[in-house]
């Protein structure tokens, strides 16, 4: 049995920094409910599918926006993923931190990409503001967190701990894997303690071209993650991380559906599904007690769903 977590960052980003209470109820209104010509395709189309399978996912809510435009629509998106029943918990772009209508550091001059380009007493603070606001909103208990970009460091598990979450998945060899100070060297694909967190990396894999990959709804298609799922099940791996976001059923402009991506989601969902005495999917609560040091093999992708992939993001960029 492979654990299969399906997750989600949740974010709302407006077009630029300069003008972002004007622009804000409109990108709330893009990034939550996707409206298009052709209907909505946001985070409620998403939970619909995830529904007529009966799968529940992990939902990452960033919830410092909200420092800015005030706590209805943090709880209006808690709201949404509360109904679903789906596992909520905390993710965190540090890039709204000088945003904040009511200072959360003493120096917020300079805007900062990455959490990692914090103090661990800095880190410290802006866990505890981010959890407390999440919790506020509804959430419920908070036990896993995910850095923005990926951008932690070793100082982020300290931090987490000293807030009691005590799963981390930021963890991504791909991205910022390196920079983060920990396992340094090591292509790190299993579940793994440092600093008395558990970490949960995202999946990644090698492609056709040796490139090292994670798995993401857009960057993968469901030909290559399927294979990876029966690989990964095959190498006796305890978990399988696949990363998405709430505005990826749309296209780069945030205009269109994006039927690709879509037909992605509903493939995958309806494997997950089918399959469950294989596939277990679940939320990281679900695994507080579990210890795992081991890795394993790292999975690979064969050339000619490389190839494949290529052609279809071609596809999706020249007509979503």
């Amino acid at each position: 049995m492979l654990d299969v977590h399906f997750t989600t960052d949740v974010e709302i980003w407006c077009d630029n920094w300069s003008r972002i209470d004007e622009q804000f109820p409109e990108a709330f209104q893009r990034y939550v409910y996707g409206p298009t010509p052709q209907g909505n395709f946001g985070i409620p189309y998403a939970l619909k599918i995830l529904a007529e399978h009966g799968l529940k996912g992990v939902f990452f809510v960033e919830p410092l926006f909200s420092t800015r435009f005030g706590k209805k629509p943090l709880e209006e998106i808690v709201g949404l993923l509360k109904e679903a029943n789906q596992d909520i918990q905390l993710h965190l772009h540090t890039e709204w931190v000088d945003e904040s209508i009511k200072p959360i550091l003493k120096d917020t001059k300079q805007k900062k990409q990455y959490l990692r380009n914090f103090t661990l007493a800095e880190q410290k603070i802006l866990l505890k503001v981010s959890k407390d606001l999440l919790q506020q909103a509804g959430s419920g208990p908070i036990s896993a967190f995910r850095a923005g970009s990926f951008g932690f460091n070793r100082d982020t598990l300290k931090a987490l701990k000293s807030n009691c979450i005590k799963i981390d998945s930021s963890y991504n060899q791909s991205t910022n894997g390196a920079k983060s100070g920990i396992c340094t060297g090591e292509i790190i694909t299993d579940p793994f303690e440092c600093e008395g967190i558990t970490e949960y990396p995202m999946t990644v894999f090698k492609d056709g071209s040796a490139r090292l990959r994670h798995t993401q709804l857009t960057a993968c298609t469901f030909a290559e993650i399927e294979g990876l799922l029966w690989q990964a099940l095959e190498h006796r791996k305890k978990s399988f991380v696949i990363l998405t976001h709430n505005f990826e059923l749309l296209n780069r402009n945030r205009s269109r559906p994006d039927y690709v991506v879509i037909n992605r989601l509903k493939k995958l969902c309806k494997l997950l599904d089918q399959n469950r005495d294989s596939f277990k999917v679940c939320g990281f609560e679900e695994k507080l007690e579990e210890k795992r040091m081991e890795q394993k093999n790292i999975p690979t992708s064969s050339r000619w769903r490389t190839a494949g992939r290529m052609i279809e993001q071609a596809y999706r960029w020249r007509f979503s």
